[in-house]
């Protein structure tokens, strides 16, 4: 059974793709802040084994290596680390106060990095790996109000083509999802010119959580092992 290693994987886009590995056979080790009930059901449920959450609060990157050390000794190896754990501060960059740039950026983009520092040398170890970072449109698009998110956005993706470059020769594969706005609880409920416009400029609709958890899983599995350096953008065709 292959080991992933899951951030954020609790809620949302996360707990959608927690869904889908365990049932595609992987073991997922979900790192992250809290730990809900629906991801709890993972753990207990006919899923038990498949399943791990390790509460851990990614902003203190100093204590990653001790974390990704931990896990190793207990799993051996990890085959597959999905960077998906992310937050945003809407609002203007002028008022924006210093500790919420620092923090998104902390979280969005250096934690991943450290991360990914840190899990690859098991990957090199064993000569085959996937590394899946969850990007957005918002990296490309922009967004009012939403700069400092889109930056760390950004990063993320020039992160991904220059480090695919240097775990290729190894055989580890680095790539991007990017969801544009998704269908969710949330979006159902929002109202107004600015939901209508982005369902217009969207021809097959809302993306689905599940939509961004089989892009996730398609680029963990053997058949993408000549796939690197790209990002996959699942919005409903909202970009095109």
């Amino acid at each position: 059974m292959k080991t992933v290693l899951l951030t954020g994987p609790a809620r949302g886009i996360g707990l959608g793709i927690s869904k889908k590995l365990v049932n595609e056979g992987y073991c997922v080790v979900g790192v992250g802040r809290k730990l809900t009930p629906d991801f709890e059901k993972l753990i207990k449920g006919k899923f038990s084994g498949k399943a791990e959450f390790i509460k851990y609060d990614l902003e203190k990157l100093e204590g990653i290596p001790d974390l990704i050390n931990e896990i190793t000794k207990k799993y051996k190896s990890i085959y597959g680390l999905v960077n998906n754990a992310g937050i945003a501060f809407d609002g203007v960059l002028a008022t924006m106060h210093a500790t919420e740039i620092s923090k998104t950026l902390r979280i969005n983009l250096e934690s991943a990095i450290v991360l990914t520092k840190y899990v690859s040398r098991s990957m090199l170890i064993n000569s085959v790996g996937r590394i899946v970072n969850i990007s957005s449109i918002i990296a490309t698009t922009g967004f009012n109000g939403l700069s400092v998110y889109a930056a760390s956005k950004a990063g993320i993706e020039g992160f991904t083509r220059s480090l695919s470059r240097e775990l290729g020769r190894s055989n580890i594969t680095v790539n991007c999802v990017a969801p544009g706005y998704i269908e969710t609880d949330m979006t159902s409920g929002m109202k107004g010119d600015k939901i209508d416009t982005i369902k217009r400029r969207s021809p097959l609709g809302l993306a689905h959580v599940e939509d961004v958890a089989g892009a996730v899983s398609y680029l963990l599995s053997k058949e993408t092992e000549r796939i690197t350096g790209t990002i996959i953008t699942v919005d409903g065709g909202s970009t095109a």
